[in-house]
């Protein structure tokens, strides 16, 4: 979240239910001197609507993947940018990757994951 406002994401808002992890993630941010410029709360991100959101970092196990796939899918905008730290998205094809091993991202553009997607749909149904 802190790098998300360091790179001019605004609003830079974390949810986290693990109250250890978020007040971890509070403190890092206070130290950092970002206390008041970005957000941490104790939120359910299955519950969250995501409609509004334009940049969506996640560090999530791929177990979780396939559900937040389909919930990213159905709720952001076409404008919407998709970050992976850690493990990919099984089933999108990214727009860019950077990094390697443990420090490797991918970023998945909404609206080419719609096309892709709709492209497989299609000819699955041939």
């Amino acid at each position: 979240v802190v790098e998300a406002y360091k790179q001019g994401l605004r609003p830079a808002v974390g949810y986290e239910l693990n109250p250890w992890l978020l007040g971890l993630s509070k403190y890092r941010a206070w130290k950092a001197g970002y206390h008041g410029k970005v957000s941490f709360l104790k939120k359910d991100l299955w519950k969250v609507n995501l409609s509004d959101c334009y940049n969506v970092i996640v560090f999530l196990a791929p177990s979780v993947k396939p559900p937040l796939a389909a919930k990213l899918l159905a709720e952001l905008p076409d404008e919407a940018r998709v970050v992976a730290g850690r493990f990919p998205f099984p089933s999108w094809t990214p727009t860019s990757t950077l990094g390697q091993g443990l420090e490797q991202a991918w970023a998945y553009d909404m609206k080419e994951v719609r096309r892709a997607a709709r492209r497989e749909a299609r000819s699955d149904s041939s």
